[in-house]
């Protein structure tokens, strides 16, 4: 059903968006998208987003903890090696997603936590390491954002020729468009 009661309003986006538009009948009305569920009780929403931080870490803490020393974690860049050497998080471990069930015990100590990376919010590679390390029995948090927000973030990063701190957002994707690897 339609309800028109001026310009537009059969547009339902238009009907949310402007007031007057809005219809009166709360069964004609369409949902404000924010809100179209109900938000958690305060005490589930705290316990989804302290989960969430669980397994979570972000690019600007990370790279503060880094800054200040001994951060207590290590960083493993999951990426191929051409990805690895275009740039990477100063520090970080390179260990591709593949090869952690069987060089992970070499290169990892179990008693600290590993933070996981790989090309950004639209790779899934982090979380595979991240599956991959878990599975071992490491605690693991995977980095949101991952190698593209650290960079455009303007943090140092390392390449396999050893310069660091460039422009910002020079790798926002892998090389010449391959995958990462991951």
């Amino acid at each position: 059903m339609t309800v028109t009661t001026g310009a537009g309003a059969a547009d339902p986006a238009r009907r949310v968006a402007d007031p007057a538009l809005r219809v009166a009948d709360p069964a004609l009305r369409v949902p404000d998208p924010a809100l179209g569920v109900a938000p958690a009780p305060p005490a589930e929403a705290a316990a989804h987003f302290r989960a969430s931080l669980a397994f979570h870490a972000d690019v600007s803490d990370g790279a503060a903890a880094l800054a200040a020393g001994d951060p207590g974690f290590v960083v493993v860049d999951s990426r191929s090696t051409a990805s690895w050497d275009q740039g990477h998080v100063p520090g970080a471990v390179h260990l591709p997603t593949a090869l952690i069930p069987e060089q992970a015990p070499a290169l990892l100590d179990r008693s600290l936590p590993v933070v996981t990376y790989c090309w950004g919010p639209g790779c899934n590679g982090a979380t595979r390491a991240a599956l991959a390390l878990a599975e071992l029995g490491y605690r693991v948090k995977e980095m949101l954002g991952g190698f593209e927000y650290w960079v455009r973030e303007g943090f140092a990063y390392e390449t396999w020729q050893g310069g660091e701190r460039r422009s910002p957002d020079p790798l926002t994707a892998p090389v010449a468009g391959d995958d990462c690897g991951c």
